[in-house]
């Protein structure tokens, strides 16, 4: 397994990547078989105002699934800790889940729904003038539970798949207040 360790403002010391082997080492060793490469990213936030400055960032890559942690506290230390244990759940609950391919799925996550009218007005969509960063990513072709499986294991708010049924592009989110939607494209007719 390869272990790539980063920092933004904070100097990685010895005694900080001795560490962060040692907690990472723990969190996938069960996970061996599985496991590529992780990568953790340290940061520390420079406002004084914010409390919990120092975050430990974990990203698994797993038989071609990427697993992501992130962690937030007021001690470095803590903070990895906190993510380490975080990780190990996801891959705990990831190898799971691959176990239990075969098993019939109990819960439907997304209604099927038509798609709602866009409105008709004149809005001009305002676009940022610079592109911050580009990500290029496999996107291979996953039905809806697939990728909430995914959204599950990356730790964010969304996430962008090709759908398997339809070859569209579509995004699966958590909604604020509780449950999943699927965000599909709409075919706007001009008038």
């Amino acid at each position: 397994m390869k272990l790539v360790i980063q920092g933004k403002n904070i100097e990685v010391t010895e005694a900080i990547r001795e560490y962060v082997e040692q907690k990472i080492d723990k969190a996938v060793s069960h996970f061996q078989g599985l496991t590529t490469e992780v990568d953790v990213h340290l940061s520390v936030a420079r406002n004084p105002r914010i409390a919990s400055s120092q975050s430990a960032e974990v990203t698994v890559y797993a038989n071609g699934s990427v697993i992501r942690a992130e962690e937030k506290s007021e001690n470095l230390y803590a903070s990895i800790d906190l993510v380490a244990d975080k990780i190990a759940r996801k891959l705990r609950k990831f190898k799971e889940r691959k176990s239990d391919r075969g098993a019939a799925k109990t819960s439907v996550a997304v209604a099927e729904q038509p798609p709602v009218p866009l409105p008709n007005g004149n809005r001009v969509v305002e676009l940022p003038t610079q592109v911050i960063r580009n990500k290029y990513f496999a996107m291979p072709a996953l039905s809806v539970d697939e990728a909430l499986e995914r959204l599950e294991l990356i730790d964010h708010d969304f996430y962008v798949f090709r759908n398997a049924d339809t070859g569209e592009i579509n995004v699966v989110y958590e909604r604020n207040h509780g449950g999943y939607g699927v965000i599909q494209p709409h075919d706007v007719k001009k008038h």
